[in-house]
């Protein structure tokens, strides 16, 4: 799907063809590219709550695979993006760690589904935030996030059964940096979750 954000977000109102507001989680384990997702594709200027890495925390959080990252999301990431057919959706970035499920749960109050990011290169960083999101009942689509070194080998056989997937969540891939495949992502999960419940049945 073709899709061009604004290049200066900096508008709050919402298009006049607005018509239905979804709140959708963006979620995934720490450094997988949530936020890179939410500025990629929103078309306000996105709100961040990012702190500096301490060296307290990396005693805590698992930096393999992501030693570069001077930065993590403590509270929420939050954007908006309007898709065709008048539907608008919120996004929340979740933090990835443990520590901040309560803080997850609160987030995840009315919202409609989530996107989960796994990284390829650490499935395993995965298993936890996918069981808050079981757990929580919120249909979810995965999207692996290609990162440059990431493997390209797997197929959606091994990764549906690495993730012990159900054949109807849709998984795709996704680069988080190119906001046309961020937007094709989240289409993926729009789709399901209109499956799921179609218009008139609602």
């Amino acid at each position: 799907m073709a899709y061009a954000p604004s290049s200066t977000p900096s508008g709050i109102h919402l298009p006049d063809t607005a018509r239905e507001l979804v709140k959708i989680l963006v979620a995934g384990p720490f450094g997988v590219g949530k936020t890179t997702l939410i500025d990629s594709v929103s078309e306000i200027r996105p709100l961040h709550t990012e702190e500096r890495l301490s060296e307290a925390s990396a005693q805590v959080d698992d930096l393999d695979g992501v030693r570069e990252k001077a930065t993590t999301t403590v509270a929420i990431d939050f954007g908006r993006i309007s898709l065709p057919g008048g539907i608008v959706l919120y996004l929340f970035g979740t933090p990835g760690q443990e520590r901040f499920r309560a803080l997850w749960e609160d987030i995840a109050y009315g919202a409609l589904g989530a996107l989960v990011l796994v990284d390829s290169r650490r499935i395993d960083a995965s298993f936890d935030v996918l069981g808050m999101v079981e757990e929580s009942g919120l249909p979810y689509a995965v999207a692996f996030n290609t990162f440059p070194d990431a493997p390209r080998h797997f197929t959606e056989e091994q990764l549906r059964a690495a993730l012990d997937l159900e054949p109807t969540t849709p998984l795709v891939t996704c680069d988080a940096r190119d906001a046309d495949s961020s937007v094709d992502a989240l289409l993926a999960l729009v789709q399901h979750l209109i499956d799921r419940d179609p218009p008139e049945h609602r």
